[in-house]
């Protein structure tokens, strides 16, 4: 099932009808959906896809060698290329100078196997491919790899690229489409779960009960999701007891590094390395106060659905997991949900304000948008704002409250209270509510103050 992906559909479809060289370099964390893009994209194209295998040159250069053949339709007893020279100068002889697609997916697996991929790629571009109508796809998974080795600019491929695409997570109103006989509430712990990886998403069927998919796909030790976060982090790290120690250290409760380092035993130092790694996984994410010219208040979250989840829920309980307790685990578990949704929903209503944003549905146009705390100076207390919006001139101040009952005037004075911190031309508020607001909330809007509730939020983008 293929869901989403638009924009880069898309960009893709433009860069195709130019009907002249091009080579795109599509990365992003595994399990991003960057094959199924690839796939749907190439539909009824002409088109040769080769995947990179985590194996010797010898290997890859037959596959390559029978999916050239196979593209072309000669598909019995395909010969084997000399070597990859000569296999990519026969690619430009099958285009014939027509459009014609080669993809080489999982690119810094072929380049681990042979380290001269990138040199050869890039004087078959200059001498060959840049006159013909060949599209180029260089697609990773290794994010590092691809932004180093293949963007950066140290590498032989460093300015023949016509176009890159960093593929994110979907956000959670594309992610709805997976699921549509799922209620508003159970779609959004859904993401909270499974987040916007589209590989993760699949794993729950519409047939079963949200309960019941948790159960199954979570809670059973022999589910693909219940090791996986462990497996990703055996996949992409050294070391990976480290990292494991770290990300479970964040999903219960510390987020300074200071914390982090006396929490898992780690030097500050080593940590910092360890984090950054986990950064560059899009895992963890380093978070300052909006607008904060310094990291003196920098706390670490994790980023990734599945591994906050997991990590929140599934150690603590892990041996009686083991043993077959899944009932009694999810029961345990359950009440926690509401607590946990918490930041989820705040991630949603910030989706949300983008999509309103480039949309230009907003009073203003804003510039940057994120989580802020810090102090009161007058009244000498910590005081956290959920989201502020802003540009040089303009504040949105917001609150997400994601509560069984409708949110009361209160939380809109406490809103406007805090806001008072902050100096500028214009301030407005908006409260985001998942159970909708009180008659006398409601009555207390006027052009500065905006109530939406999450199902407004819903039937707006789906």
């Amino acid at each position: 099932m293929f869901v989403g992906r638009e924009k880069e559909l898309s960009i893709l479809s433009m860069r195709w009808k130019s009907e002249k060289f091009e080579c795109v370099i599509i990365y992003g964390r595994r399990r991003v959906g960057k094959t199924a893009l690839i796939n749907e994209f190439c539909k009824n194209k002409p088109h040769i896809f080769f995947t990179g295998l985590e194996s010797t040159v010898k290997e890859n250069l037959q596959n390559f060698s029978q999916n050239i053949f196979e593209a072309t339709g000669r598909t019995a007893n395909a010969p084997i290329y000399t070597d990859f020279n000569a296999a990519l100068l026969d690619v430009a002889q099958i285009a014939n100078n027509k459009r014609l697609a080669l993809v080489i997916d999982e690119f810094p697996y072929l380049a681990a196997s042979y380290n001269g991929i990138s040199s050869l790629l890039q004087k078959t571009i200059d001498h060959k491919y840049k006159n013909t109508k060949i599209f180029l796809i260089l697609c990773g998974s290794s994010m590092s790899f691809m932004e180093n080795q293949v963007l950066g600019a140290k590498s032989p491929l460093f300015g023949r690229r016509t176009s890159q695409i960093k593929l994110l997570p979907l956000n959670f109103f594309e992610t709805v489409y997976f699921h549509p006989k799922y209620s508003l509430e159970e779609l959004a712990i859904l993401y909270g779960i499974a987040g916007g990886i589209p590989h993760y998403q699949l794993q729950f069927s519409e047939d079963l009960s949200l309960s019941d998919n948790i159960k199954q796909n979570l809670l059973e030790p022999s589910a693909y999701l219940f090791e996986e976060p462990i497996n990703f982090l055996k996949q992409e790290v050294r070391e990976p007891s480290n990292y494991n120690a770290i990300v479970q250290a964040i999903a219960t409760g510390s987020s300074k590094l200071n914390e982090i380092a006396t929490k898992t035993g780690l030097e500050s130092s080593a940590a910092v390395g360890y984090l950054k790694n986990l950064i560059s996984l899009s895992i963890v994410k380093k978070e300052t106060p909006l607008g904060a010219k310094n990291s003196r208040h920098s706390i670490y979250k994790i980023t990734d659905p599945l591994f906050r989840f997991w990590y929140r829920f599934i150690p603590r309980n892990y041996s009686q997991l083991q043993n077959g307790m899944i009932d009694a685990v999810y029961k345990k578990i359950e009440p926690h949900f509401s607590e946990y949704m918490g930041r989820v929903f705040e991630d949603i209503c910030l989706e949300w304000l983008w999509e309103e944003n480039a949309k230009e549905k907003l009073p203003f146009i804003f510039t940057e948008a994120g989580r802020w705390w810090g102090n009161d100076k007058i009244k000498k207390s910590q005081v956290e704002i959920d989201i502020i919006a802003k540009n040089e001139q303009n504040l949105i101040f917001c609150e997400c409250k994601w509560k069984n009952e409708p949110i009361k005037v209160d939380i809109l004075k406490i809103l406007k209270e805090k806001s008072n911190i902050f100096e500028c031309s214009s301030k407005y508020w908006y409260i985001f509510s998942k159970s909708g607001f009180s008659k006398e909330c409601e009555k207390s809007t006027d052009e500065t103050v905006r109530l939406i509730s999450f199902k407004d939020m819903y039937n707006l983008y789906v």
